[in-house]
């Protein structure tokens, strides 16, 4: 049985995210803009703000954006934190961040162009992987539709559908490909993780 309290890593994200998003929203027009140009992620690599693979992800385009995002670090950050432990679960998740943004970035080179990118997502799917990887036995219980899943094959699903939905993309203003980088950092820092016997599952 684990343990139901918010552990600190976790509280301290939800914290930051908030603060985040009421300045973004709270901020004059004017300076709200010049907060998303400089703090959202679009061509760090170009412009020399590598800052931007970080401060992206504490950004949200929107109340839902904000909740969903929220809500899924908050349901299996915390599980996950209590597994790695704090400061290998802050470490996880900041590279899953990272990662989802890199990935987000050659995506948007590769097809000559990228719009702004904002939000957690990237590193709240590299939660998801870990729990899928660690609790793989352990059953998720969807809201639409109502059906009961082994957490393995959660994340397979969703890892599927992400890859076929940034195939067929043609924008939209989700950014499928940083889900996917952020599972694919995860996974390969959890197997890291593994084979230098720094945690077992």
């Amino acid at each position: 049985m684990y343990n139901t309290n918010t552990p600190p890593i976790v509280r301290n994200l939800l914290i930051v995210n908030v603060l985040v998003f009421l300045t973004q929203n709270l901020l004059p027009p004017s300076m709200g803009r010049w907060f998303e140009m400089t703090f959202a992620l679009h061509s760090p690599m170009v412009l020399g703000e590598f800052y931007q693979l970080f401060s992206y992800m504490f950004m949200h385009a929107g109340l839902s954006h904000l909740f969903f995002n929220m809500f899924a670090l908050w349901m299996f950050g915390r599980v996950i934190e209590y597994d790695l432990g704090s400061k290998r679960f802050l470490t996880y998740y900041l590279v899953c961040g990272v990662g989802a943004g890199l990935m987000q970035l050659g995506v948007g080179a590769i097809e000559g162009g990228m719009s702004l990118t904002v939000g957690a997502s990237g590193a709240v799917y590299g939660l998801l992987l870990a729990y899928g990887m660690l609790h793989p036995n352990n059953t998720i219980m969807l809201m639409f539709p109502p059906i009961a899943l082994k957490a393995k094959w959660f994340v397979v699903i969703y890892g599927v559908i992400e890859l076929f939905a940034g195939i067929a993309s043609s924008g939209g203003g989700v950014a499928h490909y940083a889900h996917l980088g952020g599972m694919l950092w995860g996974f390969l820092l959890l197997r890291y993780w593994k084979k230098t016997n720094q945690i077992w599952y």
